[in-house]
């Protein structure tokens, strides 16, 4: 199979039918990304039992707009001391890159645009995930860059938290998305998504289940919902930008309208993050069963389907937001690489073995389904008891006896203690003293 638009860059549509394209996602992006926001905080409202945005709109939900015109119209204050031309160029890094990989995300399969039959997507390369990849690492350029053009040593250490938070997670990512590569046999995004439209095969039986790979391959899809986790700065990964250790982050020196870009590029981002999810995990543009066995499976129909999918994908991310607390650091760094890295590396050789095992016939069949076997075996006892740190003991701390009147201040004791001796005289450190105070 080649990619659908194989004959140059864009394809063999019209150049005005891409750039129609490109106008379109980019509008889309930014109309969504408003939603987004007011969604987010409907629904961590709804969470913390409170209302969220009420204001300003029928259920607030202009209060984004207000938002994006007040950085709009704010002062674009730069320190002193900062790298002037570095400064301005970071946000606009972030930006870009949050906006890229759109051009290769299929939205609806083929339909008729203004005359023309095409796919519903930019264009579609061979490597499209990679492409999609690539795109995603250099957004930590936008980030690590505004950290040190600052001048400042919160901004730093959140440049830093996100350089490192980045490097171990996109090799999760990479690693996690390998299982795909095998089982659909191609990069292109538009063929993984065809490649899921096919029945459900369970032990030899037709299921009429599109076969998603978030069923075929779930610990590939938990690696990577970890990992878009981690990529977006979604709590509990927020270490880049937490309020509690750096003020804000890599962005405490942005005001105004550089600001809002890299408000505006987290959002885009979460919801670039979840479309790929989409596309990779969950089918795509294709309908959901029983959906998939009528004539909603096609057309301008794969439209409702993307973004149904893809919003129930950002309500997983804001839950996560929601509910779970921020990790320590090294606990971070720990589960990147000596969690995740691991388990996606024993789980490509899984899909590898149970590849290979298709194919087969025979005794060979039956050899290699006992190695997956034992392979699948092994990786479940690593994840059980294996690779966990050692509790060291700690020996019990013996409380000294109580001295109510050390330091020259009277403190009643607390629930469960009592003045020691009998007589009331207690000994301090600097003298000894009686229950009136005076000197013995």
């Amino acid at each position: 199979m080649t990619p659908l638009n194989a004959s140059s860059v864009f394809g063999p549509d019209p150049w005005w039918i891409t750039l129609v394209k490109v106008l379109a996602v980019f509008t889309l992006q930014l109309l969504w990304c408003l939603f987004n926001v007011w969604f987010m905080r409907r629904v961590l409202g709804k969470m913390q039992n409170r209302k969220g945005p009420i204001m300003n709109s029928p259920g607030g939900l202009l209060q984004a707009i207000g938002d994006g015109m007040k950085l709009l119209f704010k002062e674009t204050f730069i320190p002193e001391g900062t790298d002037r031309t570095v400064f301005k160029l970071a946000p606009v890094i972030a930006g870009v890159c949050a906006f890229a990989p759109w051009a290769v995300i299929p939205l609806a399969g083929e339909v008729n645009f203004f005359g023309h039959r095409t796919h519903l997507m930019v264009t579609d390369l061979p490597i499209a995930v990679l492409f999609t990849l690539a795109t995603g690492s250099m957004a930590v350029y936008g980030l690590v860059l505004a950290g040190w053009s600052s001048d400042n040593s919160y901004s730093l250490l959140g440049g830093l938290r996100a350089s490192a938070q980045m490097i171990s997670y996109e090799v999760a990512m990479g690693l996690s998305l390998v299982a795909v590569f095998l089982m659909a046999g191609t990069m292109s995004t538009s063929q993984i998504v065809e490649a899921q439209a096919n029945h459900l095969n369970l032990f030899g039986v037709d299921v009429p289940l599109p076969s998603w790979y978030a069923l075929v391959l779930f610990p590939s899809f938990c690696v990577y919902f970890i990992s878009i986790l981690a990529e977006s700065n979604t709590p509990p990964f927020d270490l880049s930008e937490c309020e509690q250790e750096l003020v804000s982050g890599y962005s405490t020196e942005y005001t105004g309208f550089r600001y809002g870009t890299y408000y505006l590029a987290e959002f885009i981002h979460m919801a670039t993050l979840s479309a790929l999810a989409v596309t990779l995990f969950f089918g795509g543009y294709r309908a959901p069963f029983p959906f998939n066995m009528t004539f909603m499976d096609g057309g301008w129909w794969g439209v409702l389907w993307f973004f149904v999918k893809t919003q129930l994908m950002i309500f997983c991310l804001i839950w996560c937001r929601g509910s779970l607390p921020r990790f320590r650091y090294d606990q971070f760094m720990h589960i990147g690489w000596k969690r995740l890295i691991p388990f996606s590396l024993a789980w490509i050789l899984c899909v590898t073995l149970m590849k290979a095992s298709m194919g087969a016939t025979g005794t060979a069949r039956y050899v290699l389904a006992g190695l997956m076997a034992a392979a699948a075996l092994v990786l479940l006892v690593w994840l059980l008891w294996g690779g966990g740190r050692d509790e060291k003991p700690t020996g019990v701390l013996e409380e000294p006896d109580f001295n109510a009147f050390a330091g020259g201040y009277p403190v009643p004791p607390m629930p469960g203690r009592s003045l020691p001796g009998a007589d009331g005289v207690v000994l301090s450190d600097e003298n000894v003293t009686t229950k009136n105070g005076a000197d013995a």
